[in-house]
Formats: structure tokens, sequence, C-alpha cells
């Protein structure tokens, strides 16, 4: 199974959203919560591929996915989400 990174603040509404569906599929993922740690947050800028600075950001295999909660949904709707986690062959 791949690495899962997903960063995140533990009051948004779209980390918990996004952490309940890689839960739902059973997905083991490594939390960085953000919550007053301005560094941690300058290195998830960095490490991203759109310089956001929202949460949640997430990453597999370090593989920055784009769009946060929207677009991890996205992927997941479209099937590409499983491919990536290697939920399917």
């Amino acid at each position: 199974m791949p690495h899962v990174e997903i960063y995140t603040t533990r009051t948004c509404p779209f980390c918990i959203r996004a952490k309940k569906l890689l839960e739902r599929k059973g997905v083991l993922y490594t939390e960085h919560a953000l919550d007053g740690d301005e560094d941690q947050r300058e290195a998830m800028v960095a490490r991203g591929s759109d310089g956001r600075r929202s949460v949640p950001q997430i990453f597999i295999d370090d593989r920055h996915l784009p769009g946060g909660c929207d677009g991890l949904y996205a992927l997941d709707a479209s099937g590409e989400l499983d491919r990536l986690l290697k939920l399917v062959g």
C-alpha cells in the first residue's frame, strides 16, 4: 500500500471529510496537524504543486493531490483514487 500523508488542522471540516474517505477505504495515513505550527505549514507549501496554504493537502507516495478534499473526492468518483492507492489492479 502506498504511503499517504495528509496535512490538517483540528477543526477543519474538509480535513475531517478527507480523513473519513481514506478511513472508509481502509487506508492508513500519516497526519501532520498544522495547528499553530507555521514552520510545518511552510514545509507543506514547499512540498505542494500549487503553492496553497489551505488544508487539507494530501500526498500519496510524495505525489501532491491538488484540490484538497474536493480533489480527493473527485479522484474517488473517477476511480483514479483506487488506482493511486493500489486498491485495484
